[in-house]
């Protein structure tokens, strides 16, 4: 075999993660050489969220190199220069087909090999596309995905191309809401389709997503619950010109945008590395069942300190905290110094037209809605708390100040006995600025 070459320490992927784990890896003192990030994508590790906000806006797009990490959570911008400072090897465009874990061996679709002696893995998530399962005409143009910065311009040559056509959404998720927004913010003629009873399935309840779905109306955007695409026509060149619904109706559409999920991306690793609940199990320094090998973000399933179980987090919080806890751990086992367990707590958040809303904490149990949920208002402003077991456990806030937005995070950390609903109601965001 051909010699490839050999880093002390290579992280597999260079997204979020990727990037955050350089920026900790620098900071604790790498030496020239040591580290080599390896990412299929053609730029450095850049803040993934800006691609389904700011990169599509049709005034003053954000664009390269206005995001790479690590600007999205207040820190320096972490230019291509900044890693050959550093002596950090960048290897970009270069996709891992291969990873021997007993042998130390990476190998890429090109056959080059890289040997390492400690390994994270921050693969990520991959899009699940329609064409996955079969979907009739899934292949047509037009029909496009959001995960990468390539992905991003596709989708904004379709938003050039089509001026004031007909854009169809499908999925009812983060990326459904951000993208339906950004299109419509587009002039285009939006509609979003999804199976679910209401949108956000998975953290909004009812009473929450009937205000976003309302706002979402008032903007213009039509909202078709209850179904699922089953099919696209296309025409002679191929582009995408309506999609069918299993309901047997029929939607045209110039541009369609699939958000139905992602999966991550552990399958280099199958029958490797012990996995639980769909990534790679690890402990609460990342490290997984092969000692030396970490893995961080969207492909970890980590012990969930806070409620006692384990969990998989598919969030850009998560990714840079979860990259930086391994690196430290990494260099703290070298130095033969203790490591603090990772207790995080979970995070979400999303923009769109002029809303912006946090959640913290774990969505179980009864949820009660206070404020002003009326999407008629000039500044609606509502939240809710989610109380289980006699304690507030989670926290959600539409249009809160940074202030606020603290107040509700300490109320989900702390989880304090719950007054009656009542009372929660009443006392609305008092009770989480008192804690």
């Amino acid at each position: 075999m051909a010699s490839g070459k050999h880093f002390k320490y290579i992280v597999l992927g260079g997204g979020v993660s990727g990037g955050y784990a350089a920026r900790e890896f620098a900071k604790q003192g790498v030496q020239p050489g040591e580290l080599a990030i390896i990412s299929k994508e053609a730029v450095a590790p850049y803040e993934r969220p800006a691609l389904s906000k700011a990169y599509l806006f049709p005034q003053s797009p954000a664009r390269l190199p206005g995001f790479h990490v690590c600007v999205g959570s207040g820190g320096e911008r972490l230019l291509p220069e900044w890693y050959s400072e550093k002596g950090i090897e960048l290897i970009l465009s270069t996709e891992i087909v291969k990873a021997d874990l007993p042998s130390k061996t990476l190998t890429s679709a090109a056959g080059a090999t890289f040997t390492y002696e400690i390994l994270l893995i921050a693969t990520g998530s991959s899009v699940i596309k329609l064409s996955d399962f079969g979907t009739q005409g899934a292949d047509s143009n037009n029909i496009l995905y959001l995960r990468e910065i390539d992905d991003a311009d596709n989708l904004y040559a379709a938003i050039q191309a089509k001026k004031g056509g007909k854009a169809v959404v499908v999925g009812g998720g983060y990326i459904g809401l951000e993208l339906s927004a950004v299109l419509k913010m587009n002039d285009l003629d939006v509609t979003m389709v999804f199976p679910e009873p209401w949108c956000m399935p998975r953290l909004f309840t009812a009473e929450i997503a009937a205000f976003y779905e309302s706002y979402y109306t008032n903007k213009g955007v039509k909202i078709l619950k209850g179904t699922i695409a089953v099919g696209f026509d296309a025409d002679a060149n191929g582009d995408v010109t309506a999609v069918k619904l299993k309901d047997g109706s029929v939607l045209e559409a110039d541009i369609v945008v699939v958000g139905v999920g992602g999966r991550p991306l552990t399958t280099l690793f199958k029958g490797q590395v012990a996995e639980e609940k769909g990534g790679i199990k690890t402990d609460a320094f990342f490290e997984t069942s092969v000692p030396g090998v970490y893995a961080v973000g969207d492909v970890a399933t980590f012990p969930m300190k806070i409620y006692n179980d384990e969990r998989r987090v598919e969030h850009v919080d998560h990714s840079r905290k979860s990259a930086e806890q391994a690196v430290k751990a990494i260099k703290g086992k070298e130095a033969g110094s203790a490591v603090e367990e990772y207790d995080y707590l979970p995070y979400f958040y999303s923009r769109s037209f002029d809303l912006s809303w946090q959640f913290y904490g774990d969505n179980v149990g009864d949820a009660i809605l206070f404020g002003d949920a009326d999407p008629g208002s000039a500044k609606p402003k509502f939240g809710s708390y989610w109380v289980k077991d006699g304690k507030c456990v989670g926290a959600f806030l539409e249009g809160g100040s940074p202030d606020e937005n603290a107040a509700i995070a300490k109320l989900a950390r702390a989880q304090p006995p719950a007054a009656s609903p009542d009372e929660l109601k009443a006392a609305g965001l008092q009770f989480a600025s008192k804690i």
